[in-house]
């Protein structure tokens, strides 16, 4: 969430939303991979939840990078519309999909509402995709908050600071995602 305000407030709805687009598919990759039981390896796996944690944690430490960087992007990057959502959306996608306790919610907590006498692939993919939609609201609505904050902030410098004050507390949640995620699976 601190990094979709992080590029709103940047960058702009345009690639807010982009990156909420990749959110949602990692969320639904998520989804489906637990319903058919890849969750559950993962989280069997010390070496594989490993992997994903740490890897969450770097790529959450080098979004801080990136937001706090201030260089602004290339000219022919920002005109192709194209190439500039995909980038968005691409760092939203490997934001979920690095991220163990997605797969980890879908594992302890999606259960609690699936009835055992019914079709557990069919409640699976239809819980996850209420989840998805959920998720994609709140963001949705993160972006349109921060990309609507983005024009009180006409000095350049002022978004600097807004820029590195968000990117710090990203070290912060990647920091917490690292400790709370110690422990691994139980």
């Amino acid at each position: 969430m601190a990094y979709l305000a992080i590029l709103s407030l940047g960058e702009g709805r345009r690639a807010g939303f982009a990156a909420v687009a990749g959110i949602a598919l990692g969320l639904f990759t998520i989804g489906i991979a637990a319903a058919f039981g890849v969750a559950a390896l993962v989280a069997s796996s010390n070496i594989a939840y490993q992997t994903l944690r740490w890897g969450g944690v770097f790529y959450l430490l080098w979004l801080a990078w990136d937001g706090w960087n201030t260089e602004k992007e290339t000219a022919p990057e920002r005109t192709n519309g194209h190439a500039y959502g995909e980038k968005f959306f691409k760092r939203g996608l490997v934001t979920n999909l690095l991220n163990p306790k997605a797969a980890i919610f879908y594992i302890a907590v999606l259960p609690s509402f699936v009835n055992a006498s019914a079709s557990l692939l069919n409640q699976t993919i239809t819980l996850t995709i209420v989840y998805v939609c959920i998720a994609t609201f709140i963001h949705s609505f993160i972006v349109l908050l921060a990309g609507t904050a983005r024009q009180f902030f006409e000095n350049p410098e002022q978004i600097i600071i807004v820029r590195r004050v968000l990117s710090l507390m990203l070290i912060c949640v990647a920091l917490w995602f690292a400790v709370s995620t110690a422990g691994g699976v139980s």
